[in-house]
């Protein structure tokens, strides 16, 4: 065989490779292949059930978050029957801890509910809760531990608090046509951003103990050097900036501040993609965390879809960073539909997770991703 023909022979070989690997990832953006995506990845977390302590906790916040989106998106009568069985199981009532943002993140779902049925019994405990949040006053009975600066009444002093607490406030607020929802909102995000969000950075600390200037604080730092930025914290904002500004009244007062914060770090997390269109555990120290975390990229990968598909984000300029991101994130997705690489519950970057790491939050945020990833 002449030098000729071997080189033409290798070309072919991986032309055609091109063409299949090509084909392969359309495939992934096919409508049906998305649906069928996020009903393997939903029916294998329903079977699989997993929460913290009680079926009211944040972690379900999130998974059925993203599968009240994955119903909305498939229209599955088994995914309807587990979120009609999930409130009836709850009584419709949000956790016990009245002042902690954790556990509004599960009324969400019972306000989306309600939206579809009417049935008074889905918003009417949540309603009540929130009366009783606004009259009354945070007390160490209820076990949040160290608050800073309670004289302002702070109840979010860690950032991944602003995906549990201010869309349901949102959301009640719209749903009954009650802007009070909407301003209480507006004060305890502020707080929040106040403290955490770092805006040469434009990304938010965990908590005071990740802030380098904030006194008393001993400065924590990556391997690198570098403030650490945690992937799935950042991730859980990002998302709740996105649930916040779909339901936020076009000619709301105050939509802007959301719009802009929500651009900021859209900018910064594209800036932050690795090659394999996911993110790092540490968003400023990707070679200390190798391999994707799945959570974090399903939140970022759908605040960016999100963005698009609303005109927020230009198309142009961030299509690519979604579509790498879907291509990411269904690696990740096992073929019984469990979805992997999922850091465990935590407050900081760790390297404790693998591919047969699962959580329900990692699978709510695949869903969500999916949800906007099929709009485009």
């Amino acid at each position: 065989m002449t030098m000729k023909k071997i080189i033409t022979g290798l070309c072919m070989i991986i032309l055609a490779g091109s063409v299949y690997s090509q084909k392969m990832t359309s495939n992934l953006f096919n409508e049906g292949q998305i649906k069928k995506r996020m009903k393997k990845a939903a029916y294998w977390q329903l079977d699989h059930p997993q929460f913290e302590t009680r079926a009211t906790d944040w972690t379900n916040g999130a998974f059925y978050s993203g599968l009240f989106a994955a119903y909305q998106t498939t229209k599955s009568t088994r995914i309807y029957k587990a979120l009609y069985k999930m409130g009836e199981t709850n009584d419709w009532q949000m956790g016990p801890s009245l002042h902690h943002a954790d556990d509004h993140a599960v009324p969400q779902t019972y306000i989306d509910m309600y939206r579809l049925t009417g049935e008074e019994k889905m918003i009417q405990p949540y309603t009540k809760s929130v009366e009783k949040f606004m009259s009354t006053h945070y007390s160490e009975t209820e076990g949040l531990g160290k608050i800073i600066d309670r004289s302002n009444g702070a109840i979010m002093f860690w950032c991944d608090a602003l995906f549990m607490l201010p869309p349901a406030l949102v959301k009640l607020g719209v749903t009954l046509k009650d802007d009070k929802y909407l301003a209480l909102n507006d004060h305890l995000f502020k707080q929040t951003y106040d403290l955490l969000y770092n805006k040469e950075e434009h990304l938010y600390a965990r908590d005071i103990g990740y802030l380098w200037d904030y006194p008393g604080v001993n400065p924590k730092k990556e391997v690198n050097g570098k403030k650490i930025f945690w992937g799935r914290g950042n991730g859980w904002v990002i998302g709740g900036l996105a649930k916040i500004l779909t339901e936020l009244p076009k000619d709301y007062n105050n939509r802007d501040f959301y719009v802009q914060n929500f651009k900021e770090m859209a900018k910064k997390v594209k800036e932050l993609q690795q090659p394999d269109g996911l993110w790092r555990a540490s968003l400023l120290d990707p070679d200390s965390y190798p391999g994707g975390e799945a959570s974090g990229s399903g939140f970022y990968c759908y605040a960016l879809a999100w963005g698009i598909n609303n005109g927020i984000l230009d198309r142009t300029e961030y299509l690519s960073t979604v579509q790498k991101a879907w291509v990411g994130l269904c690696e990740l997705q096992h073929k019984n539909g469990m979805v992997g690489w999922v850091q465990p519950i935590g407050q900081d970057p760790k390297k404790n997770f693998s591919a047969d790491s699962f959580r329900n939050y990692g699978t709510g945020a695949f869903l969500l991703a999916g949800s906007e990833v099929i709009k485009l």
